[in-house]
């Protein structure tokens, strides 16, 4: 019996100081596999010039893989069931992406918008019902300055989820303003008069075409529009100064702009007896 004991024993002492050495084994191994494959991520990463968050992001998600693969093949070796393991991994994953639904979304979105890039720092955004420059973009938050200074800090699981418009993507933008003239105008004059205030314009770029012609036919009034292309960081400068050219060149032509007027009738009560 006691033969039979020590025997167990032995084997027992020998097979576990065996799994422990394996498992060392195959930690250290392990650890600068880890260290070789987080290196190679890192180049290519760094190839897809992406924002350095990102990079640092998917770093820290690939290490706690590789991490948590590493712990469960040293436990195996070491005879320890996994099964615990996982399911306490899986309970807690559940329980934290529960717990930080909000944040997460929000997270997710933030890495999205740093990945694809669908607008930068500087770039003037339609998005969410606000507007505005571009001034941050954080990993949970994007942030806005409107026209009046104001800042508008939007969540980027909203942003990324929502249709949004770069309004300052391209070099150039187009200027579209419309002018009215009465119907006993002079359309050929008008026009005529409307394209001298363009070309007197430093801001409109000639070589991407003028566009002056009859939008609509209203009820009061003949509708004429202008379509001209200026570089972006000009276009409110434009857009202001030529509407404001317009109606003073109209006017020193004598063309009328015609505007609604209303005609009120007063009787007399002692009319009506």
């Amino acid at each position: 019996m006691n033969n039979v004991l020590i025997d167990t024993i032995v084997s027992y002492v020998l097979t576990l100081g065996k799994n422990i050495l394996i498992a060392l084994l195959v930690y250290l191994v392990g650890r600068k596999l880890m260290k070789w494959v987080l290196k190679l991520l890192a180049r290519a990463l760094e190839k897809g010039k992406l924002e350095p968050i990102v990079v640092k992001f998917i770093n820290s998600i690939a290490k706690i893989v590789l991490y948590v693969i590493l712990f469960l093949a040293v436990v195996s070796i070491l005879g320890i069931p996994t099964t615990t393991f996982v399911t306490l991994f899986g309970t807690a994953s559940l329980t934290v992406g529960l717990a930080l639904q909000g944040s997460l979304s929000n997270f997710a979105g933030g890495v999205l918008i740093l990945i694809f890039k669908p607008f930068h720092v500087g770039d003037y955004i339609v998005a969410c019902g606000n507007e505005g420059t571009v001034t941050g973009i954080d990993v949970f938050y994007t942030k806005l300055a409107t026209v009046d200074n104001k800042t508008v800090v939007i969540p980027n699981g909203t942003l990324a989820n929502s249709s949004l418009t770069n309004v300052t993507a391209a070099e150039y933008r187009r200027v579209d303003i419309q002018v009215g003239i009465s119907y006993e105008s002079d359309i050929k004059a008008a026009k005529e008069v409307l394209r001298g205030v363009i070309s007197g314009n430093e801001n409109v770029i000639a070589d991407k075409g003028i566009n002056v012609f009859v939008a609509s036919l209203d009820s009061s009034q003949v509708t004429l529009e202008t379509r001209v292309w200026v570089h972006k960081d000009m276009f409110w400068d434009t857009k202001w100064g030529l509407t404001e050219q317009y109606k003073l060149a109209l006017d020193e032509n004598g063309i009328e702009i015609p505007f609604n007027q209303l005609s009120v009738t007063l009787k007399n009560q002692e009319d009506n007896k």
